[in-house]
């Protein structure tokens, strides 16, 4: 069967194909799907459906459940193998829980109930296009520039505790549990968290961080949740949050333990129902997101102090994955050291500089408070300072100095323009690198040096 549409395709809003074998109500959802912009293409069974997609995938497939031959809810089993990042809508006459259940199950977006009320159909689909549109941009790695912060190196290690959470990663990823990822700063647990995510069956999915003490405690609920139009002062439309972004990937909710208890109460009711209200919203969406978290915080401690909810740290400590500091595996040193070295080294466009004995023997002198996170600053900036492919003990700032007198003393604004020019000296004026170095944005760089009177021609 042919498609429809009667708009310039330039402006349509989506594609989508309505299955069903009633030609009335089918021709009825085509005429007003095409009417709202969409390019609809409609079968009058699976079989049908089936030859469709194969020519070409469209962004939401709607179908009824009822139909001789392949069923809604077969087609939809079908779709799930073949093209999991479909969305799949299915409709019936026949409101029976066992079905819904079913159809939710086996991965339906949404189910609804005929007669459709056309102007709620037209909205779900819209919503529905906006989620899997704004997923496949997060999929790509298109986050927000300003939200992303620079990535620590490949998961390196031959400790046999390392050993032992690689391990975990494999097993967990091959299931949906949520995790709880245990260790101090700069160990690298968000990475750890992507490498679950990045094993597992849904890896096509987004992969959604966020830190949770970044947000303010008055915001956290909206960034994750989203909120509707006129939800509090500012909220001139609706907006998409976390959970409804990460579809069936996974969110990443990084030193969860600092969160406030009224958000700890709507986590867990979110973990325990799949469910979630919007801000201003009167009714729920669903979710099945893989929840991943992390800590530096004693949060069996801060349960029996009352600060933390003992029934939502077991509903996160599903499978506890703890990440042991730096100093505790010295042996791995020299292997992350030459790693991050080769790492900085690309990003500013040099050969791959040589780690000397006294650099090594230093490193392993330091006791590393910021683990791995303190040690990839401290060589990429010992790869800026270096003037030849040599990096020496005498390039390496570890810790804080002891000042030598008062003269050489300075305000925080004259450390930071002294550091931003040698980083720009060190990349030529290029301001890509040096902001991939700073482990900031472009345009935070850009009124960085814009505050301080700094013009280069990156």
């Amino acid at each position: 069967m042919r498609g429809r549409s009667y708009r310039d395709p330039d402006q349509m809003s989506g594609s989508l194909l309505v299955v069903d074998d009633d030609t009335v109500v089918r021709e009825a959802l085509v005429d007003a799907l095409a009417e709202a912009g969409y390019d609809v293409r409609s079968a009058g069974d699976g079989a049908r459906a089936v030859a469709l997609l194969a020519e070409r995938a469209p962004d939401v497939v709607l179908s009824d459940v009822r139909m001789p031959g392949m069923d809604g809810l077969a087609l939809l089993a079908l779709l799930r193998e073949r093209a999991p990042d479909i969305p799949v809508l299915l409709m019936t006459a026949f409101d029976d829980m066992p079905t819904v259940v079913a159809a939710m199950r086996e991965g339906a977006t949404d189910f609804l109930v005929k007669p459709l009320d056309l102007h709620e159909l037209r909205t779900r689909v819209a919503r529905v296009i906006d989620d899997r549109r704004a997923r496949q941009r997060a999929a790509r790695g298109r986050r927000d520039e300003e939200e992303t912060p620079q990535r620590l190196a490949d998961l390196v290690g031959r400790d046999p505790r390392m050993i032992e959470i690689y391990k975990l990663v494999g097993q967990v990823a091959a299931t949906r549990a949520n995790v709880l990822i245990r260790g101090e700063s700069g160990t690298g647990k968000e990475l750890i968290a992507r490498a679950i995510h990045d094993h597992s069956r849904e890896a096509v999915e987004p992969f959604v961080p966020i830190n949770c003490t970044a947000v303010p405690a008055t915001l956290l609920e909206s960034e994750l949740f989203g909120h509707v139009r006129g939800a509090f002062t500012g909220a001139q439309g609706d907006r998409r949050g976390k959970f409804a972004l990460a579809g069936r990937g996974a969110i990443f909710l990084d030193e969860i333990g600092d969160t406030s208890a009224d958000f700890q109460t709507k986590l867990l009711r979110v973990l325990q129902e799949r469910q979630f209200y919007p801000v201003g919203a009167d009714r729920p969406e669903r979710t099945e997101a893989r929840v991943i978290a992390a800590t530096h915080r004693d949060l069996e401690a801060m349960v029996a102090a009352g600060q933390f909810r003992a029934d939502l740290y077991y509903r996160l400590r599903v499978v506890e994955i703890v990440v042991p500091p730096l100093r505790e595996r010295a042996g791995d040193l020299p292997l992350l050291a030459a790693t991050l070295v080769r790492r900085a080294a690309a990003a500013v466009g040099r050969p791959d500089p040589v780690l000397a004995p006294d650099a090594l023997a230093a490193l392993a002198r330091h006791a590393w408070p910021g683990n791995v996170r303190e040690l990839e600053n401290c060589l990429t900036r010992a790869v800026v300072v270096a003037s030849g492919d040599v990096i020496r003990a005498e390039h390496l700032v570890l810790g804080a100095a002891a000042p030598e007198g008062p003269a050489k003393l300075g305000t925080l604004d004259d450390v930071e323009r002294e550091h931003v020019l040698r980083v720009l000296a060190a990349t030529r004026g290029h301001k890509a690198r040096a902001a991939q170095i700073l482990g900031i944005s472009r345009p935070r760089l850009d009124r960085i040096l814009a505050r301080h009177d700094i013009g280069s021609d990156g």
